[in-house]
């Protein structure tokens, strides 16, 4: 076994108890191609009239950091975990873990939504999403993380541009 395919098995062993991994698989629909993201977006823009357009152009970065990951995917090629000693808690969508898409679109949202908000959003989202990815059996760790970096980049260079046009 492997390193990390043990420190998955071990976060599992402390953590995966019934409500854990109940909000986990909530965390999982959620942000299921972004879609939760994409709409609590739309939602700031129908109600934040006077930003309207960042809020759109926000969601829209979301589903690109998706897309992203996607792409990356497709790429690496890294199976997902596939061990006796993990247990796969939730469906998903293709066999292809790195980097993980659901930590990609939720970091993306969080810095994202932080700028439009004025509220630090990354520590309150982020964490749950990731540990929801390993208590439920279907990333690596160095999947979540790498997620979330390349939704760090994507969602962070979208809210420079939305700075300067402010």
């Amino acid at each position: 076994m492997g390193r990390e395919t043990a420190a998955l098995s071990r976060v599992q062993g402390a953590i995966a108890k019934p409500a854990v991994v109940k909000a986990a698989r909530g965390l999982s629909h959620f942000g299921e191609h972004s879609a939760g993201w994409f709409a609590l977006g739309l939602v700031g823009a129908a109600f934040d009239k006077r930003r309207r357009g960042d809020w759109l152009a926000a969601s829209a970065g979301i589903v690109a950091a998706h897309a992203a990951s996607i792409a990356v995917k497709r790429v690496v090629r890294r199976p997902r975990p596939e061990d006796p000693s993990v247990k796969v808690l939730v469906s998903t969508p293709s066999k292809l873990s790195f980097p993980s898409s659901h930590a990609t679109s939720t970091t993306a949202a969080a810095v994202l939504f932080s700028g439009l908000t004025g509220k630090r959003l990354v520590p309150v989202l982020v964490p749950p999403m990731l540990v929801s990815r390993l208590v439920l059996g279907v990333h690596y760790p160095t999947d979540v993380v790498a997620g979330s970096v390349l939704g760090a980049v994507v969602g962070g260079l979208l809210r420079r541009k939305l700075k300067r046009r402010s």
